[in-house]
């Protein structure tokens, strides 16, 4: 099998989506196969990604993955490293905003996030997906991403991650900061910041991107964007072959760590 450094200029592009069955995921996915990239549209229910990929059609396949399951991951890995030997492209993508009561209103998610009695087991869920998820893919994903001549990550954070932005006491979102969703995105930033400065040297960009408040499943769709405006930061973050790598960005720009 080919290293894909030696053959990239003749082969596909390969990337892999998580979460990838509906909402930013599924416009990132939707975008990169239109580029002409063969896309692993990643779901837990291999049923709804299956779903998603036949809505994109072409350039896509579904993939099961359980970024908290061990044994998903690592089929997952075996079955791109089959099928096509590298990975050119992983976008972290997968998420939960809360572990409670499905329904709940952005309120109330917010609410139960509150540092003073949001539920350990509900913190420690959310952050099984939105952080120790993230580390467990990309750690699998590497060997793959390593034989691609020009490998990226891109993680898909929240501004409510930024503690610059969050500690002014202007910034309109500050009271909706909580340890449940909000410090999980600040610790995705602290784990691409640490996968950009080791894997720099080895010419793999990392970096996070806030799609901004869109509205979604993660936020019981009451953000104030549609999924197809807050998809185009990620997008283009996901599309960028020869951009910066470290950098944290909205759809104004950059944003303060």
């Amino acid at each position: 099998m080919k290293n894909q450094s030696e053959s990239s200029a003749n082969t596909q592009r390969v990337a892999l989506v998580t979460g990838a069955n509906q909402g930013v995921g599924f416009q990132i996915a939707k975008a990169l196969a239109a580029q002409g990239y063969s896309v692993y549209v990643g779901s837990r229910n291999l049923n709804n990604g299956e779903k998603a990929a036949a809505e994109i059609k072409a350039n896509s396949q579904a993939i099961q993955l359980d970024v908290t399951q061990p044994l998903s991951i690592s089929a997952a890995v075996t079955r791109i490293e089959k099928e096509h030997g590298c990975l050119d492209l992983l976008v972290n993508n997968a998420g939960i905003s809360h572990a409670g009561k499905p329904g709940r209103t952005l309120e109330e998610i917010t609410e139960a996030g509150r540092a003073s009695t949001a539920s350990l087991d509900e913190v420690r869920t959310a952050w099984e997906t939105n952080v120790f998820g993230v580390i467990a893919v990309t750690q699998a994903m590497l060997p793959l991403l390593r034989k691609s001549s020009a490998a990226r990550i891109v993680n898909v954070s929240s501004a409510l991650g930024s503690l610059t932005w969050i500690s002014d006491p202007a910034c309109w979102a500050r009271d909706h900061f909580g340890i449940v969703y909000a410090a999980s995105k600040t610790a995705l930033n602290a784990i691409t910041l640490a996968f950009a400065i080791e894997l720099e040297k080895e010419n793999i960009k990392v970096n996070a991107v806030s799609p901004g408040f869109t509205a979604t499943a993660l936020n019981n769709f009451q953000g104030t964007d549609s999924v197809e405006v807050g998809s185009r930061e990620p997008i283009r973050v996901a599309l960028e072959t020869d951009g910066p790598t470290a950098t944290f960005t909205g759809p104004d720009g950059l944003l303060a760590w």
